[in-house]
């Protein structure tokens, strides 16, 4: 679910631009917090971004700083980043690895918060009479995944831990329902994906779960923003983790709940979304230095893959530059 707020300090203005979005007390705050007529243009996938939307309550919180939220829905994070590059959004979700394609591609990104880890919520699954048994039984084998997505390099990395190189298997880069499809008539031996297509795979055409990332990678998702708007408003997008964390903190205190309205979002069976959210962890919060290095560790993943054109250096040039 990449996410997602760098923040460039260059200047003193952005030192306190730094303190303020690591939620650090006494910052010295932003002229542009008191400036009239701002709009946050948020970008969003079907998911807790649109639970935040219904309830309203990040209009209720920016109210009072003159600032308008308006809402834009997206079918996929690196579309919404390619809205956030030519200056059509402000705010959006995203998971690992799409931020890494844009800022190779010269993306403004600026990443504004993450998730906690949540491993079990990407998995390779194969179909439940398959001969595959292990992460070495795909040697070989024609294996569909997003490209360019989280589960790219989720992949790499079980292949790595299991012996296998990343070369071993037979990429089929397909987006969701083309994988979907391909899966249930038979056409890959295996799809990596993420919930809740993972769970609805494993309800609706019971598909037996090979491997989660647990152990493997963070799987973290990200909330972003662009550098501009990061320097102009940090104390908008300090508002906007904190009622993306608060629709966490209450999905994880009200499980069955959240299932249920996120079936409504989603359009799909209440059990499905059961079995996503019971496996998920819920928490949203600034980024940090250790949170920016596991991005860091993803993009020179890629670029030693030739995946990126350039070796990327994001704990100083593109996003923060303040920790």
């Amino acid at each position: 679910m990449t996410t997602h707020f760098s923040l460039h300090r260059r200047q003193a203005l952005l030192t306190g631009l730094a303190a303020a979005a690591l939620g650090v007390t006494g910052a010295p705050a932003l002229a542009q917090t008191t400036a009239p007529g701002r709009v946050l243009r948020v970008g969003h996938q079907k998911g807790w971004l649109s639970i935040l939307k219904g309830r309203g309550t990040l209009e209720k919180r920016l109210a009072p700083l003159g600032v308008k939220v308006t809402w834009t829905e997206f079918n996929a994070g690196p579309v919404q980043l390619e809205a956030l590059n030519v200056g059509s959004i402000d705010f959006g979700d995203v998971g690992e690895a799409p931020p890494i394609f844009a800022q190779a591609a010269g993306a403004p990104l600026v990443y504004a918060g993450a998730t906690v880890p949540r491993p079990a919520l990407e998995a390779v699954i194969v179909p439940k009479d398959s001969p595959i048994r292990s992460v070495a039984d795909l040697k070989g084998k024609r294996v569909a995944y997003n490209k360019g997505s989280n589960v790219q390099y989720f992949l790499v990395k079980l292949l790595e831990k299991n012996g296998l190189k990343y070369g071993d298997v037979q990429s089929v880069f397909l987006a969701p329902a083309d994988a979907r499809a391909a899966f249930e008539k038979g056409a890959v031996d295996a799809w990596i994906i993420w919930d809740p297509f993972l769970a609805a795979a494993q309800k609706t055409l019971d598909a037996r779960l090979l491997a989660d990332a647990t152990g493997v990678v963070n799987n973290r998702a990200y909330y972003f923003t662009s550098r501009d708007f990061a320097t102009k408003n940090t104390d908008v997008l300090r508002i906007a983790i904190e009622e993306v964390n608060a629709i966490d903190t209450w999905a994880s205190k009200n499980k069955a709940a959240a299932a249920a309205e996120l079936s409504a979002v989603l359009g799909l069976d209440k059990s499905i979304t059961e079995l996503y959210l019971n496996r998920a962890q819920f928490g949203t919060a600034p980024v940090t230095r250790e949170i920016l290095a596991e991005q860091q560790g993803i993009a020179d993943t890629f670029f030693d893959l030739k995946l990126i054109p350039k070796k990327l250096n994001l704990l100083h040039a593109a996003p923060v530059d303040l920790l």
